[in-house]
């Protein structure tokens, strides 16, 4: 069977190589030899390569560790995690709530593109969407309807995105948000109580050289009536 095979082999070598059984097979060995030679000389360095690309991949992007509670601090200390110290982490605050953004450094780390809100209290600057230095505070005094919507829309995102850290200690004395539209109530209603009252005030001194008219005219009546008589 196997000289049958063997045999039969060759004349399928010839058929279809037109070469001979020897040359044929001489032809194979110098293929295989060429295939590993190449791929010894390139495919090992690519190997290589391609081994130790994932193991400096790993050794710069370290796992973040994870946020830690600071509690109630300052602006002051607040601008101590604007991210210039890698060893700590990025925060920043909307509305006085500190949250941490270390995961999107990209973005608020030092040379991104919302960098500048880092370590502030940005609140004014994302509902005016402004990048001006002095809008980088929590004053909401005097913004729009508009501005505190897109304000909201900042702080829910905030809220379901990155984990609250602390708040920002208010200043001592400092009046609460709330209560900065109160003195535009009674400032509106203090004009209109003189206004009722004055009408009846000119009024009366109007009424009062009339009276004393009237008195003069009847006393120098009874006057004259008397020195008829």
């Amino acid at each position: 069977m196997a000289v049958e095979f063997m045999e039969t082999l060759k004349e399928a070598i010839t058929a279809y190589t037109g070469l001979s059984p020897n040359a044929f097979f001489t032809v194979l060995a110098a293929g295989i030899a060429v295939y590993y030679i190449v791929s010894t000389l390139f495919g090992g360095s690519s190997d290589h390569h391609q081994q130790h690309r994932p193991r400096s991949f790993e050794e710069d992007v370290q796992p973040l560790p994870p946020p830690v509670q600071l509690g109630e601090i300052s602006e002051e200390d607040l601008r101590a995690y604007d991210g210039n110290d890698s060893q700590k982490p990025l925060l920043m605050a909307i509305k006085g709530q500190i949250y941490d953004v270390s995961q999107s450094r990209m973005f608020y780390g030092p040379g991104g593109p919302y960098a500048l809100f880092a370590g502030k209290d940005a609140s004014r600057a994302l509902a005016k969407m402004s990048f001006e230095e002095k809008d980088l505070n929590g004053d909401l005094t005097g913004l729009g309807a508009f501005e505190f919507d897109a304000l909201q829309d900042w702080e829910y995102k905030f809220m379901s995105k990155y984990v609250k850290v602390g708040t920002i200690k208010k200043p001592e004395g400092a009046p609460e948000a709330s209560t900065a539209t109160e003195p535009t109530e009674p400032a509106a209603a203090e004009p209109a109580e003189p206004a009722a009252a004055e009408p009846s005030t000119v009024a009366a001194h109007v009424a009062e050289p009339t009276e004393a008219k009237e008195e003069k005219e009847e006393a120098s009546t009874t006057g004259e009536a008397g020195k008829d008589e």
